[in-house]
């Protein structure tokens, strides 16, 4: 049922304890951060409910029930999103939201079908993908049909935000809660399934925190630059106590060709910090960023612990006022006073 997805072991041994006691819920709600299989998995669920061999992932049925045609969601396409998009199995169906936004007409197609009896299996599937995106009257349109299920129909929403679901939406689904996946299994299965090599598999596992979506997209050659930046900034601060140097990395992150990159690179400078605290104390086993050893080393012998665990709180102060919207430009520039004088 779920050959080939990696990670989540307590979540595959409860979907397949439903499928072994016959008692899979008319409704589940999958949860969990962006990019950890959610998805992939709520396909896994619907081959099982569909394919007579159990989910197999090699028969027609499960190539079948896998294969969706989603046209883009521009101006054009837009009444195609006002309905239930169904897989090349005609039993099982998907709702996708059209830009920002789920159309209540897609929820109320999907209320429709789901009293349809099967076609050609013994059940029928809907995935709601990132369910949260129904606003209260697609939301509404929605509990007419969790709150009557068909007994042959079952809905699977996913989400990685539940708690902009309603919460009568919620108390009606059983959640499955998906984590990220372990840093070793996501460097593994780049290694093995994607033809990474070793040293851009073990950079992307660590880079991706958990998400083998992420993982698998992400641009290694635009994460070392920006690395590469951040790892500047934290030399500057403990080699050269370059004040001028790190202003001016404020305001290159600053810039309009970076804007996107703001956050990601205080995650990345996060990861250096928390290296360097780790050397400075005396780890090495532990770091994350294994392949810059001998620059984090340097700056760890020049910063020390305690210093680095000041620049840790600074980043983490800094996303705190990002969240009450402070101003990336004072945001920076703040922390980079700080990190000078940690």
């Amino acid at each position: 049922m779920f050959e080939g997805l990696i990670g989540n072991t307590n979540a595959k041994r409860r979907l397949e304890r439903m499928f072994e006691v016959g008692r899979l819920p008319n409704a589940l709600l999958f949860t969990g951060p962006e990019g950890v299989g959610k998805r992939s998995f709520a396909i896994g669920v619907t081959r099982r409910a569909v394919c007579a061999a159990g989910g197999c992932g090699a028969c027609p049925v499960c190539e079948r029930t896998g294969r969706f045609t989603i046209p883009p969601d521009d101006e054009k396409n837009k009444d195609d999103y006002k309905r239930v998009f169904f897989s090349e199995h005609l039993d099982v169906g998907m709702v996708v939201p059209y830009k920002r936004n789920i159309l209540v007409d897609a929820i109320r197609d999907l209320e429709r079908e789901a009293h349809f009896r099967p076609y050609e299996a013994e059940a029928r599937v809907f995935i709601i993908d990132n369910a949260e995106k129904m606003n209260d009257q697609a939301a509404n349109a929605l509990l007419k049909t969790l709150e009557e299920p068909p007994a042959t129909s079952h809905i699977i929403l996913v989400t990685s935000q539940p708690d902009r679901l309603l919460p009568t939406i919620r108390s009606r689904t059983q959640a499955v809660r998906f984590g990220p996946v372990a840093a070793n299994e996501v460097e593994e299965y780049l290694v093995g399934e994607r033809g990474f090599t070793n040293d851009d598999a073990r950079l992307a596992a660590i880079a991706a925190k958990g998400s083998i979506g992420l993982a698998v997209s992400l641009d290694l050659a635009a994460y070392r630059e920006q690395r590469s930046a951040m790892l500047g900034v934290l030399r500057d601060a403990a080699v050269a106590r370059d004040l001028a140097a790190l202003l001016a990395a404020g305001e290159a992150m600053n810039e309009a060709k970076n804007k996107e990159n703001f956050e990601p690179s205080l995650d990345i400078l996060e990861t250096l910090a928390r290296d360097v605290m780790v050397l400075a104390a005396g780890g090495s086993g532990m770091i994350a960023n294994s392949d810059i050893t001998a620059e984090l080393v340097e700056i760890a012998a020049a910063a020390g612990a305690r210093r680095a665990a000041g620049w840790i709180t600074a980043i983490e102060e800094t996303r705190t006022g990002l969240n009450v919207n402070l101003n990336r430009k004072i945001a920076a520039d703040a922390l980079f006073v700080k990190f000078a004088g940690a």
